[in-house]
């Protein structure tokens, strides 16, 4: 790879980073290939982006970023995965890091915060962006749904009220 490559590698790294959330620092070793496919299957369908990187260049690509701090733990066969979504990135990574135990969790970032192996397990415990939007969504809408329910009650027993009468009288 020439200079001009790398330039142009750590530029659109840079501004990936600066676009993101929240960054996942895993070291892989030993994946074969149909394991890094299921691993890029599953990463694509998140919505989230994961590369294999150069640590020179990555640290170059972090300088700047609100995971600058995260430099030291770029050592080894290094990989990093990022999203958007703060929680996508983590919750992919540690369900595959649960199956397979050749990719392993140093560390990760979530904004300005550093976090250890257990604080991205437990970032990939909280529920996704679009879990939240819905929830927050149901809860917009569950008052608006008993108010009508409410309105819609008076009328409904005045009906069965009249159709009781009038299936007494019909009886009668």
């Amino acid at each position: 790879m020439d200079r001009t490559a790398k330039e142009e590698l750590v530029g659109n790294l840079h501004e990936a980073i600066l676009a993101t959330n929240c960054l996942v620092v895993a070291h892989q070793t030993g994946l074969n290939a149909g394991e890094v496919t299921a691993l890029r299957r599953q990463v694509q369908d998140a919505g989230v982006t994961f590369k294999v990187t150069k640590n020179r260049l990555a640290r170059l690509a972090l300088a700047g970023t609100k995971f600058e701090h995260l430099s030291p733990l770029f050592t080894g066969p290094t990989a990093i995965a990022y999203s958007k979504d703060p929680v996508a990135a983590a919750k992919v990574v540690v369900e595959f890091a649960g199956k397979n135990d050749k990719l392993k969790i140093i560390g990760g970032g979530l904004g300005a915060v550093q976090l250890d192996v257990n604080g991205v397990k437990a970032l990939a415990t909280m529920p996704s962006l679009d879990e939240l939007r819905g929830k927050l969504i149901g809860l917009l809408q569950a008052p608006a749904g008993k108010i009508a329910a409410v309105l819609q009650a008076p009328g409904g027993q005045l009906a069965r009220v009249l159709n009781a009468y009038a299936t007494k009288g019909e009886a009668a």
